[in-house]
């Protein structure tokens, strides 16, 4: 059976991709800073797919030297990692210079540090076996600059772009590194970081994760470069002519989104 480590494993897009592993006969390995929720999964893991083996570490990545632990913590059940999905990550609405550093500093370690560190980790071990799988979940916020996020939409761009590097690097090792750049979700994902008031993040308006989570799964296995889904037309239409539109058009439009609906 194939082993897959999900961080971020307990909230809604992790959950589904969490069941559409273990709907495959996968084992897991979840990560999550909840021993609660991580518990409740576990127990919903176990009386949906019962073949599967699942197995916890609770950590918050917002802490120092996590993923380390982590990778130390997974050494000790001898279990190959297969696949490695970097999901974990948050949002925050506000404006650079109002946001405190240290929130800005903690989203950039959790977003962009954490998964770079894990693949630096788990990498080494895939390659040696000559096989592997890293899905690292990015965002269609990649695609653009945003106002009001600036920071969480540079960690996305970040993701995307050193994921986009070892995809190649990693061409001739057996091992693949594919991106996910969903839209917005139906997950908790708007309510933590405050942004539910905005118009992008409207209730009602998001993709199904167990819909996003098949998506990004799928091109996984067939190892492709980037995975987009559940983009409204226009967000589509506007990612394609993104280099050609004028920036300050664009950057206008997606501050309007972040802002507050009266």
């Amino acid at each position: 059976m194939t082993v897959a480590l999900i961080t971020g494993a307990t909230g809604g897009l992790g959950r589904a991709l969490a069941f559409e592993h273990a709907r495959r006969g996968g084992d897991l390995i979840l990560v999550a800073r909840n021993e609660m929720k991580l518990a409740s999964l576990v127990a919903d893991l176990h009386h949906q797919c019962p073949a599967s083996r699942v197995a916890t570490v609770t950590a918050d990545f917002a802490k120092g030297h996590t993923a380390a632990q982590v990778y130390q913590e997974v050494q000790g059940f001898d279990w190959p990692v297969d696949y490695l999905i970097n999901n974990a990550g948050f949002g925050g609405q506000g404006k650079f210079i109002d946001r405190s550093l240290a929130a800005d500093l903690t989203m950039l370690r959790v977003n962009a540090a954490v998964p770079t560190e894990l693949m630096k980790l788990f990498l080494p071990g895939m390659v040696k076996r000559g096989r592997g799988r890293v899905l690292n979940v990015s965002s269609s916020a990649a695609f653009f600059p945003g106002p009001e996020q600036a920071e969480y939409f540079a960690t996305k761009a970040y993701l995307t772009s050193l994921g986009n590097a070892l995809w190649q690097e990693m061409r001739t090792t057996g091992v693949t590194v594919t991106t996910l750049m969903p839209g917005p979700i139906e997950t908790g994902f708007a309510a933590a970081g405050h942004l539910m008031a905005t118009k992008l993040f409207a209730p009602g308006t998001g993709a199904d994760p167990a819909v996003i989570a098949k998506a990004g799964y799928a091109g996984m296995l067939q190892g492709k470069l980037n995975v987009v889904a559940g983009l409204p037309w226009w967000m589509q239409v506007t990612a394609k002519a993104y280099p050609i539109l004028p920036k300050r058009l664009v950057l206008k439009v997606v501050e309007e989104l972040q802002r507050v609906r009266q």
